[in-house]
């Protein structure tokens, strides 16, 4: 195993490059098949990714440029000799896009935001009232910001339970396009949007005025912005293993996609982060498969595992469309990298206590490139490495010390104490 493991970690070894040549051809052959499919399935077929130069504001450019020499040739020959986008019928505008499309699954549980009140466009969130909900001198909301492939099970099924004695309320959302949120297909799911819909679903309606942000991995990226458009009224905001790299002369999006899904085949998941992040219509294909009958994988597992229910981690990952998914994927995570810089001077600059906790054996966001870089932008932030912990890890198993911390933390920085820098004597 691990002379395989060294074989296949290799970035630039022959087998990685014949796999991920090979990824490229099936690429483009299904970038065919599917504007086939669209053309026939769809009345109003929106075209891919692969047939746009530019985009919206807030749209990352990593949506239409994923540089690869073997995939822009055939790419490019398809084009000269006329093939690669039907003709009789014309692309529709985003706007136009159906939801749910052909690939997507349309069940009850799928649809079920379309018939919640708002129209549609209020997310779905998860609140843990305190025990005495009338009591005087109730202590500051949380709102907790969940990351990719998860829910707002995340947090409410873990560090809710762990938290029931506090005297806050918590507030945990699903995003949009995640979990029993709205999943919109005339929607780009940029960072602007993950925002502009938690202000209209929770903080606007509930009227909550003064807040502390709890949020891992790719929700670290919607929370510092939705703190950053609202300093004055977030009390902290503790980042969960933050994807974040030091600015460079390349675009940050780009060094972000090459960072989070750099091309190896080794270790597993980041050759699955690689495909799906790369490929978009191979990434359609593995959503076509597994989240369109996710109601079949999930009678399969409940029969083999003899259980009456699944497990919200892979009811998660399978509550996806490839639309949200992908595009989420390349607008927050990629294009809100070019952001970040932005909305932690806005912070640092406002005083807000920042509390970094990240396990020092993630490899989806490893430590050395993300929360130790955050130190040159808050210099006053508290930096927790938790060590033999992984990207989840750092959050389950541990959920009764982490909410301990939390306490702790929010404590600390709802003192009268604060000094001008943002941070308590504990916090």
């Amino acid at each position: 195993m691990p002379a395989l493991a060294n074989l296949l970690s290799r970035p630039a070894g022959w087998l990685a490059a014949a796999v991920f040549a090979l990824l490229d051809a099936l690429d483009v052959l299904l970038c065919l098949v599917y504007g086939v499919l669209d053309g026939l399935l769809e009345d109003s077929p929106v075209a891919c990714y692969c047939h746009r130069t530019h985009g919206a504001e807030g749209v990352s450019d990593t949506l239409y440029v994923r540089r690869s020499a073997f995939r822009d040739a055939l790419l490019g020959l398809l084009r000269r000799v006329g093939v690669g986008r039907r003709k009789n019928k014309k692309d529709a505008s985003p706007e136009k896009a159906r939801s749910p499309r052909w690939s997507d699954c349309g069940c009850g549980a799928c649809l079920a935001w379309r018939s919640t009140g708002g129209g549609g466009d209020r997310l779905h969130f998860v609140v843990n009232e305190p025990k005495d909900a009338a009591a005087t001198g109730r202590e500051d909301d949380a709102i907790f910001v969940h990351g990719f492939t998860s829910s707002s099970a995340f947090w409410a099924q873990t560090v809710f339970p762990e938290l029931a004695t506090a005297n806050r309320r918590l507030l945990a959302v699903d995003l949009l396009g995640f979990g029993d949120s709205p999943k919109p297909a005339n929607c780009a799911y940029t960072l602007r949007d993950h925002v502009e819909a938690i202000e209209r679903s929770v903080i606007d309606p509930l009227d909550i005025t003064s807040f502390h942000l709890v949020s891992h991995s790719m929700g670290c990226i919607v929370a510092l912005a939705l703190a950053a458009k609202h300093p004055a009224r977030v009390k902290s905001i503790t980042l969960v293993a933050p994807p974040y790299f030091l600015p460079c002369g390349e675009k940050a999006s780009q060094v972000a996609l090459r960072r989070l899904a750099e091309k190896k085949l080794w270790p597993p998941l980041l050759f699955g982060s690689a495909v799906m992040s790369w490929y978009e219509h191979v990434g359609r294909t593995v959503c076509l498969v597994i989240c369109k009958n996710h109601r079949a994988w999930e009678w399969l597992i409940r029969t083999v595992t003899r259980t009456s229910g699944v497990d919200f981690v892979v009811r998660d990952l399978t509550r996806h469309t490839h639309h949200s998914a992908w595009n989420t994927m390349h607008n927050v995570i990629c294009g809100g990298a070019e952001t970040q810089d932005r909305n932690l001077e806005a912070l640092a600059a406002a005083g807000v206590p920042v509390r970094v906790v990240h396990g020092d054996r993630d490899q989806v966001v490893p430590v050395e490139c993300s929360s130790r870089h955050l130190k040159s932008k808050l210099p006053r932030a508290e930096i927790r490495i938790v060590g033999g912990q992984d990207h989840r890890t750092v959050v389950f198993g541990r959920e009764k010390e982490f909410a301990e911390e939390l306490r702790d933390f929010w404590s600390a920085c709802e003192k009268p104490t604060m000094d001008a820098s943002g941070c308590a004597g504990g916090c």
